[in-house]
């Protein structure tokens, strides 16, 4: 593992994260976690190295904004719960039963690609898709190194960006969501931020990920710890 952490140049770190996963080698598809709390850009990075990686693979792009569960549950311990956020939120056992283990030991290829629309508040009604047999799964989102869900990636990226970084972003990004900059702050500061402290808490990505990017600077992350050739599983 990398013992200095050192900045790179955004372009520089896409295209070794993607020669990496590439190089993986696995009798089943390759399944990857890009994790982090809201706002560190993990949708951007995996559809960055997404790119990147159909030169030489097949891909498989999720996230699990398309596995939340219908919001009389993620609402059942009030609207502002942090316990709400992060127990109650998304539906980690169809992330399990209907992606990770289809696509991992054993398992036939045959994946949903999203379970709830979250606009719509509807189930999702899709038929399975067939995975090539070298595809690369890159799902993004919150709480994916949760102890439900961690031992079912094959690789774990984790985005660290400090809560008050967090918050600033939000207060650009989520005022049209959210209706205002007050309503924006309200909600970070009593659910969403303190969900992710009850995450870090029990589940401690910072320790567990393979790979860990600090992502303060967007354009020039930190690489925190990356896996040497020698660790890299075949």
């Amino acid at each position: 593992m990398r013992a200095h952490p050192r900045q790179y140049e955004r372009d520089e770190v896409v295209t070794r994260l993607a020669e990496h996963l590439a190089r993986h080698r696995l009798p089943h598809r390759l399944r990857v976690a890009v994790d982090g709390p809201d706002a560190a850009g993990k949708t951007r990075l995996a559809d960055d190295v997404a790119v990147a990686l159909r030169r030489s693979r097949n891909v498989i792009r999720l996230g699990v904004d398309d596995f939340h569960r219908p919001e009389k549950v993620r609402r059942r311990r009030g609207s502002l719960s942090p316990e709400g956020y992060y127990l109650d939120a998304f539906d980690q056992d169809a992330v399990v039963g209907s992606v990770l283990r289809p696509l991992g030991p054993g398992g036939d290829g045959h994946y949903l690609p999203a379970t709830y629309d979250l606009r719509s508040e509807e189930p999702v009604v899709a038929e399975r898709r067939r995975a090539h047999d070298d595809a690369i799964l890159l799902f993004d989102g919150v709480f994916l190194l949760r102890p439900q869900v961690r031992d079912h990636w094959d690789v774990t990226v984790h985005l660290h960006v400090e809560p008050e970084e967090t918050l600033r972003r939000a207060l650009v990004r989520d005022v049209a969501v959210f209706g205002s900059a007050a309503a924006v702050e309200e909600r970070y500061l009593a659910r969403y931020l303190p969900g992710q402290e009850l995450y870090r808490a029990e589940a401690r990505p910072l320790d567990r990920a393979d790979i860990v990017l600090d992502m303060g600077d967007p354009l020039r992350p930190v690489v925190v710890r990356w896996p040497s050739d020698a660790s890299r599983r075949s």
